[in-house]
């Protein structure tokens, strides 16, 4: 068998340990194989552009810690619905054969993909397509199914707890309620590991509903016990009683075009009313993205790095690597996906937090509230 060629690329937004495992693939894959390997410049744009590096030890060495991606992430870029101009007009088309034509002109024997759910759902058409593929989950948020964790969220839980309790000392030298918004979309995870690790008094994520009234009693029994200031720690996507998240802007050109964000400063502004202390809000943004890769997720990162090589070696395509039960293991695409048709960006079911699971309990008898 001659040299293998294997291609990379890093779609959706930018995760700390994606580094970590290119790092950990480029390593293993030249102790399992003969083989080069390339990737392919901002995602599936790269892709389409042909625009790659090539991947060595002397390229990745040093980047083990580095959050981010040496080869840059895009959002934008689904090729099976690719904004492309014809005449001087805008249309939308079905770029996935441009595509598949780069690779064959450089003889790509295999693309490994990383990236959340949305990346995966091409990195599956391009499996339908004949395509050797291996999906490798990418996500801070932590929501993709079919795999306990992914790479990206204990960095993230480590940043937010950091923040929260340097805004513990602020809040309760000034005696403030600070409401703390934190990424998650439309899971919880962040917030609730980050907010029982940080010593949160109220979390509130979009699997459990809250109330205004819920955080406002909070807050005066927690005066009633002679501690005046109250940390909030709110999932950009969470949801009021009878109400919707907050959009803070849609991007019509992305294939996630729904972008949360501003219910902190919703909650802040409804709690200055009913409540006797000053009331501020802290939207912690992409520093949850940012930074050094946590030793946790980098560890995490190489297991995935070197499975993903194992199931190149074996010929084992169209899965994503996936960890259960603490095992490295790999799972069919639409398991993951769902079957849907070519370019569908819809998954099989997100994972969410459990409202009645073991870690909602864990905090509602340390005395955190809900607000439900």
């Amino acid at each position: 068998m001659g040299k293998k060629k294997i291609a990379v690329l890093t779609g959706g937004g930018d995760a700390p340990g994606l580094n970590a495992v290119i790092y950990s693939l480029v390593r293993a894959c030249h102790s399992m194989m003969d083989c080069e390997l390339i990737g392919y410049k901002f995602g599936y744009r790269g892709l389409y552009n042909n625009d790659f590096i090539s991947l060595d030890h002397d390229r990745t060495t040093g980047i083990l810690h580095k959050g981010g991606s040496i080869l840059y992430n895009s959002n934008k870029d689904n090729l099976f619905d690719y904004t492309v101009e014809e005449n001087g007009v805008s249309v939308k088309k079905d770029v996935s054969d441009e595509a598949i034509a780069n690779m064959k002109k450089e003889g790509v024997d295999v693309l490994c993909v990383l990236g959340g759910d949305g990346t995966l759902t091409s990195a599956r058409d391009f499996a339908r397509k004949g395509i050797n593929v291996v999906g490798i989950p990418k996500t801070i948020d932590n929501d993709l199914s079919s795999t306990d964790a992914t790479y990206g969220f204990d960095t993230a839980v480590n940043i937010v707890t950091e923040n929260l309790d340097r805004l513990h000392t602020t809040a309760e030298s000034h005696h403030r309620v600070i409401v703390v918004e934190v990424m998650g979309r439309s899971a919880g995870w962040i917030c609730l590991h980050a907010g029982i690790a940080g010593s949160a008094d109220v979390i509130l994520i979009p699997e459990i509903p809250y109330s205004i009234s819920g955080i406002v009693n909070k807050i005066e029994e927690r005066d009633s016990f002679g501690r005046p200031f109250t940390i909030i720690a709110v999932t950009e996507g969470a949801v009021e009683k009878g109400g919707s998240a907050v959009i803070g802007k849609v991007v019509e050109d992305s294939p996630d075009s729904v972008r949360f964000g501003g219910i902190a400063a919703q909650i802040a502004h409804k709690l200055e009313s009913l409540v006797r202390h000053e009331v501020r809000y802290c939207v912690l943004g992409h520093i949850q993205r940012g930074g050094d890769t946590s030793p946790a997720d980098r560890i995490l990162s190489a297991r995935y790095g070197v499975k993903a090589a194992e199931l190149i070696k074996d010929g084992i395509f169209g899965n994503m690597v996936c960890l259960r039960n603490n095992k490295m293991g790999y799972v069919k695409f639409e398991e993951v996906l769902g079957d849907g048709k070519m370019g569908e960006t819809s998954v099989g079911g997100a994972k969410i937090v459990n409202p009645n699971g073991e870690l909602v309990n864990v905090a509602k008898a340390l005395g955190i509230t809900f607000a439900d």
